[in-house]
Order: C-alpha cells, then structure tokens, then sequence
C-alpha cells in the first residue's frame, strides 16, 4: 500500500520535475511513511511514498523492467500476485523480488491492458514508457483505491490524493458548484468527481493513456449481473458462499506484515473475522469503535465476537468532543464533502490501529451491497410491487423497514403509508430505487445559491451504460450502489482515506470478483428478500453466536450535529458568521447560517434526518474551502525518508551495463 504521483509535461526538464515531484509526495507521506522514491525525465516525473507490506525489505519503487524502459509507480495489492506469478513465469518472466509490484509490471508488459481483468485486489498505479513517453493510469474495478487527474496547462498531473496538487506552481484549487450540487444531491461524488473544477477522480474499471498533450480513456471492466454459476439448490449455494468467502479471506491474509480485523457488531465483519482466526497461524487482534452514546454503541456485540472467536480485541471509545475536535483534520484527509460524522471516528480508530502495530485492516465494506443487505432493497422491492399487495402486507413490511430510524416507528406508518405511495411508481427515469433518498439531497441542495440540477450527472451515467435499462428494479438499486456510495463515500472518505491517513491499509473480502459474481446472480433465487443477507447468514449459522447472525442490520452511524453543539469548536465560526460564509461564494450564506443556528441550539430530538446530513455538508465544504481553495490550514507536508531517486537523463549520459531489475 502507498500514494503515488507525477507530473507530465514535455516543456518541462527533469530539474524542475525533481522538486515538484519531491512536494507532491511530501502532501501525501502520510500514505506511505516507510520510505519516498521517484523518477525523473525531461517532460516526467512521477514517485511513491511506500508502505511496506510485501516484501519490506526490496520494496522501495519507482520499479522498472529490466531494459529501463518502463517504470511502475503502484498502489495497492494484487492478492492473487502469486498465482499470476507462476502463470507468467511459465512464459519466461524472471522476477527478483517477492512484490506482487513486480507483478503488474511484468503483467502489463505481457498481456498489455488485458492484465487488468486478471487482477484480484485493490489498487491504482500509473505506468510510464520511456521511449515514447506515454503514461498510463488504471484503477481497481470496485475504486477501492483511489486515482485523481488534471489538466494544469500543458501538464498531465496524477496522484492518489488531490492534496498532492498543492505543490505545483501556480495551480489553484476551486470547488465545483455544479459537482457539489451533484454531491449533495446523492449524498457521493460520482465515479469521475472530485468536488473541485479541473480534477476528475478516475472511474473504476478504468485505464487511460496520456500521449503528445491528448488522454484517451478506456473501461476494461463493468458491473455485470449475469456472471454467476448456475446453481439449482440452496444447499449448493450456501456451500459455493463459504468456500468463495474464505478463499477470498484468504488472497486477502497474504501479507509479511499481521494483519487485523475491524469488527463492527455486524454479521459482516464477524464472519471475516471468524475466517481469519480459521485461517491466521497468529492470534488474531480486532479493533472497534466504542460511543459514549449509547443510541450508536455496539460495542456489546462486539465483545461478543471478540470473546467467541478468541481474539486481542482493542477497543476505542469515543466521546462527542472526540469527533468534535479531529473533524478538520477527517476532513483534510477526506477531500470532499460529507453528509455524516461517521468517518471521524474511523479517522480516530485507524491510529489507534497504527499505535498497536498493526499495518493491515479486513473489513466487511461490500457485503451489503452484494448480499442485499441494505434496507433500500427491501424498500425497492416495496415499492415496485406497492399496488399489488394488499394493505395489511403493505404494513407488515413497512414496520420491517429502518428499525433504527423513529419516524418509521408505530404512530408514523400512516405518514409512512402515505409517502411510499405517492413514490410506488417511478419519477426519474432509470432512478426508481433511489428516489425517496434523493428527497434528502433537494433539501441540502438549498446551501447553494444556485442549486442548479442535482440528479442532472447521476441521469446522464444511468443513460449512458447501455445494459442498465435491461436491469430489474433491485439490480438497479445494486448497480447504483456500487457505482455511488460505495466507491464515493464507504470506500473512500469512511474507509481508505481515513485508514492511510495514519498509514493503515484495508482490505475488503466482501470485494472480490468471484463473490461479486456469485451473490449478484443467486440474491432472490431462494427467497423473496426480506431478510437482509439471508444467504449469507444460513452460509455460517452455527460459526458464530446465534445472536450475532440473526441481528438485524445496524447501519454504522455517529452522533452528527449533536458532537458540535456539545463542544461548541472555534471553528464553527465557518458556519455561523456571516462573513465567513460570504467567503464560499456559491454559498447561501442565509439559509446555512439560520440552519447552522438551529441545528447548534436546538435539542438533538428536534433536528431532522436532512438537518444533519445538510449541517454536516456545510461544514465540511467550509472547511475544504478553507484548507484547499484559501490555504489557510494546510498541515506541514513530510517527505518520507528518501530511499530511491533516479534521473533517467543522467543515466543516459553515462554509459552503463543492461539495468537490472529494480526492488518495489
């Protein structure tokens, strides 16, 4: 795992590159504290700041094949490296170092761009030609790690945060109203947002190529829903999900440093941990969230776990003031704006996770999205047959429906009734599943002075994938969450960006092409899909505590404007004055200021669901523009220790042997 960036521009020599190149990997050293490495030519520059995990002791990178031709710059894991290693060994590849590194490079010199449908794992790299001068970026097919881009003048940059981008002359970051009104409206950039102008966010499943000042994007891999084996019996089913999910646990313990398991109090990450202690020769350390308010504690159940499964569990508490206090520093890490407080604490956790030693995290991100497991399945599966079943149905299932939420509760099921009637035919074309949601997003939508047309890009992607109409109405809801909030939100700002920003990398079983396959084409084949994961559950009934597998779902939540109000942090100031709203000129200043004031003052019982998530917007975009766009809060940059630099253009001028085969 590491961050990686670079700089491509032809009028450029390598002198210059060479101190650019140093400052953009300073802003991201966080990523890889184990050491920096880069390489430079006239017209290129690109390095890595490294976290050692495969092969620590040769790990250092930029790596090249052994010509000197081309150079890799990667981050990530390929989990299945050793298995494409014998496959490229038996044509005649040679390999140095025990880095799955190694392996994309040799992959992609042999296979070219098709090496990326073989890859199982989570990566993003960016591979320069030294002889024509070509660069290539590519990215995991779930985005599980992150690649941004942009045009500064007749430059190419890249790198696996935005901040990176802070140390180039002369560029300027600016935020997006159009992409913050997007964002705001489904609660996630979509795949090629960033929240700021100029940048793009590499899509997942996608590559592009920069030659001679034009990119040229390329998608090598989609969600398809028709994959899967066919299965004619449960019992054959129950049998292919274990054995894919504990191969998958599997690829995923393949590390030289211990890896460690977050448990939630879900069925999710129990059972992934449950594989690892199957799995692990070591003791198996866990690590949890702990709140102080008991409305989103689970920590019983995660004792539970921990105590059944034999584990060093590690637990972190946190307190209103907790999240209060790291939410700018969250926030920096994150880079776009969020709709909840949910990532504070995983900010919190991860360096208590560090602080353990431990370098490597599973987690349970993506089963829901796989096995069903969300609510807004159910409520798809609802709706769309709303005017079909009778009243006393109609009921039943709503009182299914949110258990954690209170307006879904007994004296509201005639509000309740009444809503999802109104919303049991579809309104936006192609967006059935997710259009009750999106009444969240109109209402945030009010912070911008011009809200413009929120669903506008989400329209256009749906529109634009020509096997989505031929989806059902629950394969719409999946191939939206997947394409959404998943890599947008639960991946990134939740998941990746919080783990590396103290240099913890996570890795997700519930993320593997073979699952995904599986549980997207037998999801409704034995049951009518309201009882969330039940396939997945009935997979390891009898592993884990009865309680444990039948719990129904918990969504992972934080307190939100609440922790703000309990502290009161000086920088609130960014919300609640005038003048410092005025400063964000796409702002309603009156409007967030008067939701700013309410939500602040008011007991929490009285601030809605969208009150929250709107605060929470706010004030995360606030604190981007500040950090960002004014600078007037950037953290000091550190460059790792410097373990590699080469400068391909002296290297020309001296005469030398064959080059061999550099370490990652």
């Amino acid at each position: 795992m590491c961050g990686i960036a670079g700089i491509s521009n032809p009028a450029l020599s390598a002198e210059p590159l060479t101190g650019m190149i140093s400052g953009m990997l300073a802003y991201i050293g966080h990523r890889g504290p184990d050491g920096a490495g880069y390489v430079v030519d006239d017209g290129f520059a690109m390095g890595t700041v490294r976290l050692a995990i495969m092969d620590p002791a040769s790990g250092a990178q930029p790596f090249c094949d052994p010509t000197g031709r081309y150079w890799l710059c990667y981050n990530g894991e390929i989990y299945n490296y050793l298995e494409l290693s014998a496959e490229l060994e038996a044509l005649g590849c040679q390999f140095h170092t025990h880095c799955d590194t190694e392996v994309v490079l040799n992959a992609w010199i042999t296979w070219g761009p098709d090496c990326l449908t073989r890859f199982n794992g989570g990566f993003a790299f960016a591979l320069y030609d030294s002889a024509t001068g070509e660069v290539f970026l590519a990215r995991d097919r779930f985005g599980k790690r992150p690649m941004f881009f942009a045009r500064h003048g007749d430059s190419l940059l890249f790198a696996s945060e935005m901040k990176a981008f802070l140390a180039v002359p002369g560029f300027a970051f600016e935020q997006d109203p159009d992409q913050i009104s997007s964002i705001l409206g489904q609660w996630t950039p979509l795949p090629d947002q960033s929240g700021f102008k100029g940048i793009e966010s590499l899509p997942m499943g996608q590559w592009l190529s920069w030659r001679n000042g034009s990119v040229n994007m390329h998608t090598y891999a989609d969600l398809r829903f028709d994959q899967g084996p066919d299965v004619t019996s449960e019992a054959d089913t129950l049998a292919l999900v274990r054995e894919r999910l504990t191969r998958s646990v599997e690829l995923r313990l393949r590390s030289d440093v211990e890896v460690g398991v977050y448990l939630s109090g879900g069925v999710d990450s129990a059972i992934v941990a449950a594989l690892a202690e199957d799995i692990s020769r070591k003791p198996l350390s866990t690590f949890s969230v702990e709140f102080e308010d008991a409305e989103f504690d689970e920590s019983g159940d995660q004792k539970l776990v921990s105590e059944h499964l034999g584990t060093r569990h590690h637990a972190q508490r946190i307190t209103h003031a907790d999240i209060a206090n790291a939410t700018p520093d969250a926030v920096y890490h994150a880079e776009v704006p969020a709709f909840r407080s949910a990532f504070v604490p995983m900010y919190i956790l991860s360096k208590r996770t560090k602080d353990e030693g431990i370098k490597v995290i599973l987690s349970g991100e993506g089963a829901d999205e796989a096995f069903l497991g969300y609510d807004l399945f159910k409520e798809t599966l609802l709706r769309d047959a709303w005017d079909k079943l009778p009243e006393d149905v109609r009921r039943t299932r709503l009182e299914q429906l949110y258990p954690h939420l209170a307006h879904y509760g007994p004296a509201d099921i005639a509000a309740v009734t009444g809503l999802y009637h109104q919303f049991s035919n579809e309104k936006m074309p192609g967006l059935f599943s997710h259009e009750l949601r999106f009444q969240n997003g109109q209402f945030s939508a009010r912070l911008l002075k011009e809200a413009g047309a929120p669903f506008q890009a989400i329209s256009d992607l749906v529109a634009g994938s020509p096997d989505y109409a031929g989806l059902s109405p629950t394969e719409k809801a999946q191939w939206l969450e997947y394409k959404t909030l998943l890599p947008g939100y639960l991946l990134s700002t939740q998941g990746e960006r919080m783990s590396l920003a103290h240099g913890v990398e996570n890795r997700c079983p519930f993320l593997d092409p073979d699952l995904f396959a599986l549980a997207t084409s037998v999801n409704l084949k034995f049951d009518d899909g309201f009882t969330e994961k039940r396939l997945l559950r009935e997979a390891f009934r009898g592993r884990l505590p009865d309680r444990i597998i039948d719990k129904r779902k918990f969504p992972y939540r934080a307190p939100d404007a609440a922790a703000f109000a309990a502290l009161l942090p000086d920088y609130l100031d960014l919300v609640l004055s005038e003048d410092e709203l005025g400063k964000v000129p796409f702002l309603n200043a009156k409007f967030a200021q008067r939701l700013a004031n309410k939500v602040l003052t008011k007991p929490a019982s009285e601030i809605s669901t969208k009150e929250n998530q709107t605060f929470l917007y706010l004030l995360s975009i606030c604190l981007l523009h500040k950090a960002f766009v004014r600078r007037e809060t950037l953290r000091t940059p550190v460059l790792p220790p410097l373990e590699k630099a080469v400068n391909l253009v002296e290297e020309r001028e001296r005469p030398t042997p064959p080059r061999e085969a550099s370490a990652r």
